[in-house]
């Protein structure tokens, strides 16, 4: 269900100038808007990109469609978009948020972290899944995820154990470049999609090491595709619903490829899967 903005929190780095913002429901989101410096386009990647990841059961935040009224805007003069020395009005209307793990005064959240946690995270294994997701996707961006201690059962997918266990977990954020971004093509780079810290992927020894993912993908129903379409907003599409499909028809006829698309990652210069046996 879509939220209203009710109260600006602060600017967030990056690209798409994103805001955090908190809403009607309770929660906060970062926020980027329909005309943000990136292009429209990344708002329908990300859309598409939450819908996937949770068919895929790899950990991302939740998410949802903010409303943005005149009079929020109009009493909120801090939302707004920075270009060079010129600053742009953020449109009224639907905007996709991307929800913050609680209330930012009290739940730490880092973008990076050392290797002694990384290695402690207790979802690392999800950066291999999010690599098959970035593969097939063609995401032109680095891998990008946030760190906090929380209750894994909020968080990860895949976790059976007691509903109250705090640890240490990874979530997966900013999708925007799924698809080359706005120019929605495939460029298939062998380094492309991957985090940047290599010690993540210490433990790949084969394909293998990537299920349950790569059959998820290689057996993606139409219908999670159809779901994530059917709740975009028209305005975001703005004309554009005959590329999108067809974007999409080219995504789901790559599902086979990706194995390749990881076997090439193991074949670059960098060498991110030293124990590939």
């Amino acid at each position: 269900m879509p939220v209203n903005a009710r109260r600006f929190i602060r600017k967030m780095r990056g690209g798409a100038q994103a805001h955090l913002l908190e809403a009607d429901d309770g929660h906060f989101y970062i926020v980027k808007f329909r005309n943000n410096p990136q292009h429209r386009r990344v708002l329908i990647n990300e859309w598409i990109a939450s819908t996937f990841l949770q068919y895929l059961q790899v950990a991302a935040p939740e998410t949802a469609i903010i409303h943005l009224t005149p009079e929020f805007l109009a009493n909120t003069p801090e939302v707004s978009i920075s270009l060079g020395n010129e600053r742009r009005n953020v449109e009224p209307g639907w905007h996709f948020g991307s929800r913050f793990p609680g209330d930012p005064n009290r739940v730490a959240v880092y973008d990076f972290v050392p290797d002694s946690l990384l290695d402690r995270l207790e979802n690392r294994n999800e950066f291999l899944g999010v690599l098959v997701f970035d593969k097939w996707t063609g995401n032109a961006d680095a891998r990008q995820s946030i760190f906090l201690r929380a209750r894994l059962r909020e968080y990860v997918p895949t976790f059976q154990g007691h509903a109250l266990r705090v640890g240490f977990l990874a979530m997966m954020v900013d999708h925007g470049y799924i698809f080359n971004g706005p120019h929605w093509t495939y460029t298939d780079s062998p380094l492309t999609g991957m985090y940047f810290r290599p010690s993540v992927y210490s433990s790949v020894r084969g394909l293998d090491d990537f299920q349950p993912w790569l059959d998820r993908v290689i057996n993606f129903p139409e219908e999670v595709v159809d779901d994530a379409l059917g709740k975009l907003p028209v305005e975001w599409l703005n004309g554009d619903r005959d590329e999108l499909q067809a974007v999409l028809e080219k995504l789901m006829a790559r599902r086979r490829r990706v194995p390749y698309l990881i076997e090439e990652c193991r074949r670059a210069s960098l060498q991110p899967f030293p124990k590939w046996l």
